[in-house]
């Protein structure tokens, strides 16, 4: 699977270097896609800028028209970008598929919020003026996709800037850079106009520094670090360029002693061990109250002891490999200094012998605030579990740190569930719920986590101006 950038309709960059791509569960080579950098984004850039005046003049339910044949395509595509996916960056296949469609959903809604973009008339306050409010797009779009969701992350930011009339120019992560060039050739199946949607692989910092420095570009999406989330924003200020950033996250899952465990257990470990922890809304800090901790702890780690571990396109795998050795080490030095500092291993914690970047998928009991993990975000497969007593303890640890990306609650009293959920700095909640996400629901992050919402009437925003038109009649 050797790919081409795709850049005004027309591949390109044959005689560029190479990035080779690995998959993590065996180290074989998965493909290539060229290196670009400064000239490439400068033709991705010049060609989205040209093609916004026509875009942006299609009615809405022509470009509409385009984003539901688009979707129909990554429907039918869905196994093959699963596939990739999973041969690409490790995740297991039955979740790559599924990720297929969750990046179809976000163009299904997308396609009908175009034609939901409203302005409104103010009434006057004399008689011969009449003022409206109109919705007008933001223009040029830079996308920079991580590598952990290779196609919902793109369908996320491309859906409603194409419905609100922008072009975009989209720069996926070298770690996994091939679903989104599959995505491209289903793009130019669909018959999108040369230049709407451009797609560039290669230099992160040549690439995104023409993002933020060319005035071309009047809005940049990312999702990604807090730290690049920082760089980013001090070099969008030359431009005074739009952002929306959805940035690291250290998720709380608490557990209140009313809760039903049993359901408590099974949203733990679709939302911590989806795509082996590689999510930046994973539960990574597990706070259970006294009077059900042990029955939490044993029951947690009975059915985690017994996930499937290897090869993503097994079927029947729910851990596959993590992203690279760097991710891999993480893991391994958290899990060495919660042990160091106290907490006990009750299932996993050790580095697959014999094998490349397969961790065990671990609970630990008994951790507390000094210890790594707690204070920092793991992107792996690892459950620390810490013992409170109070629903107020559990409110503040759940605070005590800079992100505030999602959270979750599990309690069957309404009360309860309300006065702590209203007390937490987080972006998204979910309420006896591990999964909370969906196209239709904004998603995004308070404090460090970022700002702006992607997803649901609050995603199409971001990619529209206001201009307020006050007519003078005679």
């Amino acid at each position: 699977m050797d790919y081409l950038l795709h850049i005004n309709g027309e591949t390109v960059g044959e005689r560029l270097p190479k990035i080779d791509v690995f998959n993590p569960a065996n180290g074989k080579r998965v493909g290539s896609v060229p290196n670009g950098g400064k000239d490439e984004a400068q033709q991705a850039i010049k060609a989205a800028h040209e093609s916004f005046s026509t875009w942006s003049q299609l009615t809405a339910y022509d470009r509409s028209a385009y984003l539901t044949k688009l979707t129909n395509l990554i429907i039918a595509h869905k196994e093959e970008l699963g596939k990739i996916m999973t041969l690409e960056m490790g995740k297991p296949i039955t979740q790559s598929v599924g990720e297929s469609e969750y990046a179809a959903s976000f163009l299904t809604w997308y396609a009908e919020e175009a034609k939901r973009i409203y302005g409104s008339t103010i009434p006057s306050h004399v008689p011969n003026k009449r003022m409206h409010v109109w919705k007008k797009p933001v223009g040029v779009v830079g996308a920079i996709t991580p590598w952990n969701f290779p196609l919902a992350m793109i369908t996320r930011k491309i859906g409603p800037a194409l419905a609100a009339g922008c072009t975009v120019v989209i720069k996926p992560s070298r770690e996994s850079p091939l679903t989104a060039m599959k995505f491209m050739e289903l793009v130019n199946e669909a018959g999108f106009p040369p230049g709407v949607i451009n797609t560039i692989t290669g230099s992160s910092s040549q690439i995104v520094g023409e993002m933020v420095n060319d005035n071309r570009i009047r809005k940049v999406t990312f999702t990604g670090s807090t730290e690049v989330g920082k760089l980013l924003i001090e070099q969008s200020a030359k431009n005074v360029t739009k952002l929306s950033l959805e940035l690291g996250g250290h998720a709380p899952f608490i557990v209140l002693d009313d809760a039903n465990i049993d359901l408590a257990v099974e949203h733990v470990i679709a939302s911590k061990f989806r795509n082996t922890g590689q999510t930046c809304v994973c539960a990574n800090r597990i706070f259970v109250q006294n009077d059900v901790y042990e029955t939490f702890v044993e029951k947690f780690s009975e059915q985690v002891s017994q996930m499937n571990i290897g090869d993503g396109l097994d079927e029947s795998v729910e851990i596959g490999p993590l992203i690279n050795e760097d991710g891999l080490q993480k893991v391994v030095h958290q899990v060495e200094d919660a042990v160091q500092k106290g907490a006990k291993v009750v299932t996993g914690g050790n580095r697959l012998e014999n094998e490349r970047l397969f961790y065990a998928p671990t609970v630990i009991r008994d951790v507390d605030s000094s210890m790594e993990m707690m204070c920092e975000e793991t992107f792996g497969p690892v459950a620390p579990i810490q013992q409170i007593e109070t629903d107020e303890e559990a409110i503040q640890l759940a605070n005590s740190t800079p992100f505030g990306l999602a959270a979750y609650v599990f309690t069957e009293s309404m009360s309860r569930g309300i006065k702590v959920i209203e007390q937490l700095d987080f972006g998204i909640v979910g309420w006896n719920d591990g999964l909370p996400s969906a196209a239709q629901a904004p998603f995004g992050g308070m404090k460090e986590s970022g700002y702006g919402r992607e997803g649901g009437q609050e995603g199409i925003e971001a990619f529209l101006e206001t201009q307020y038109v006050s007519i003078g009649l005679t």
